[in-house]
């Protein structure tokens, strides 16, 4: 393997290591007993459900090849998967907010297992099945498990500030170091036990299945809007009101579906990018890297969202404008770097340019998910959170579903330029929440007899903000 992918794992590896030792009091939210015990029940079910996901992500591409499909066949699967958590995935997880938070949780659990079982067939229809059910359970597992986390935090009177703590350790096990242990984990299953691409699915079932007992046993339900004679077409126009009534909220949405976006295109193009010759890189370690940059990013956040001092909208500018600045460099090395081999190895110097602006950029998307969850738990109501944030997958699925459908039809230069023209834009609306943010904020009152959205005090060029 290369030394220069050892070089930068253990780079990362210091960094995260001294970012955590070094936090002072100024960097640590002082919390009660009580919410720890709470907090840490979380991280354990948040984790076990991301380890469901992690586990089947490196081999989900793998297992249909060995199945004996070609890239289309497997092409339209993956555009199955993004299409379910856009139409059928949007109506299970906005029910959340009636039937409670808690059931759409378990009901993730059960859908992905049932999607994990399917991968045990060959049958193409069988595997697009499963790429129905996991697309819902997509939509489930990034609303559900938040709306439940900040109704709960706000029903038992935690401090505002302790949210940002829950965010910030979700994150940095969650998608950094139980995404590095499952990763490592499926390796040992499929290459070190012999025993097969299905075999990461398995192991995701049994961690479902135990955060969901976890689940059943410990947790209480909340709601959004339980009332009984709202029915979904109603809670979808209410939710779309709440957003064209409020700019902040419509903001927000546009902010996170540019950012995810480009996160997901940026997947389908890192390999690509690194081998365009297709020259052997270590993809399970490259993957490693990038989740321990995500975790740089995350420790970097916890501090950043301790300082109460410091506005979330103020920071993540800079941060849309550095991931923006990170993925502009594989068109910036086509013209001004000598792809030339470094001594030892097969990658580039192109290559390890690229690599390191991918480390930064993961290292932003390492601070984009506590930082939007938290402006997320300010700006969203709460009896229509689930609704509103399925709500803002639509964009960001028919993106991923056009990018897949033409992945091959615009050089990779031209795709990473998208990505880099959609984070600027996405730093432009950040400021402009910033600034909206920094005026008065108006009183909103949700008319249930009408349904509609009322302003009092409206500012002429503010929109409101909370209820």
């Amino acid at each position: 393997m290369e030394f220069f992918y050892y070089t930068v794992f253990g780079g990362l590896a210091a960094l995260v290591a001294v970012m955590e030792l070094s936090k002072n009091n100024k960097d640590r939210i002082n919390t009660s007993s009580t919410f720890n015990s709470f907090k840490n029940n979380y991280l354990v079910v948040y984790s076990l459900m991301m380890a469901g996901d992690w586990l089947q992500g490196p081999y989900v591409y793998y297992l249909y090849t060995t199945y004996g499909y070609e890239k289309g066949d497997i092409g339209h699967l993956f555009i199955a998967g993004f299409g379910s958590s856009m139409l059928f995935g949007t109506i299970v997880g906005s029910l959340a907010d009636k039937q409670g938070r808690k059931r759409a949780c378990v009901t993730y659990c059960i859908t992905y297992i049932l999607s994990c079982i399917t991968k045990h067939s060959s049958q193409y229809k069988v595997l697009m099945l499963g790429r129905i059910l996991g697309g819902i359970a997509t939509s489930l597992l990034f609303s559900s498990f938040e709306s439940w986390l900040v109704a709960e935090h706000n029903k038992r009177g935690f401090e505002q500030q302790w949210l940002s703590l829950a965010f910030s350790k979700a994150i940095f096990f969650g998608n950094g170091l139980v995404a590095i242990v499952s990763g490592l984990f499926g390796n040992v299953l499929v290459d070190t036990l012999a025993l097969g691409p299905v075999a990461p699915f398995d192991a995701a079932s049994c961690f479902l299945a135990i955060g969901m007992a976890i689940i059943l046993s410990s947790w209480t339900e909340n709601y959004g809007d339980p009332s009984e004679n709202k029915d979904l077409l109603t809670q979808f126009k209410g939710a779309a009101m709440a957003i064209a009534s409020d700019e902040k909220i419509a903001l927000l949405g546009a902010i996170q579906s540019l950012f995810e976006g480009s996160m997901y295109t940026f997947v389908f193009l890192w390999t690509p990018a690194l081998s365009p010759n297709d020259e052997e890189i270590p993809h399970g370690f490259i993957f490693a890297t990038f989740m321990l940059s995500s975790m740089l990013g995350s420790s970097l956040a916890s501090k950043l969202l301790a300082r109460s001092a410091l506005r979330v909208e103020s920071y993540m500018q800079l941060v849309f404008a550095v991931s923006a600045g990170a993925l502009l460099l594989p068109i910036l090395t086509t013209f001004l770097v000598v792809p030339t081999k470094v001594k030892g190895g097969s990658i580039s110097l192109a290559g390890c340019v690229q690599l390191l602006g991918f480390c930064v950029f993961e290292s932003c998307v390492g601070i984009f998910w506590p930082s939007i969850m938290k402006m997320r738990s300010q700006y969203i109501p709460e009896e229509a959170r689930s609704t509103i944030m399925n709500f803002f997958r639509i964009p960001l699925n028919i993106f991923v579903c056009i990018v897949l459908y033409n992945v091959n039809a615009f050089p990779i230069t031209v795709m990473f330029g998208m990505c880099s023209i959609f984070l600027l834009v996405a730093c432009i609306l950040q400021r402009r929440l910033m600034k909206i943010a920094e005026k008065p904020t108006e009183i909103r009152v949700f008319e249930t007899e009408t349904e509609d959205w009322q302003r009092k005090d409206r500012d002429p060029e503010v929109e409101p903000l909370n209820i």
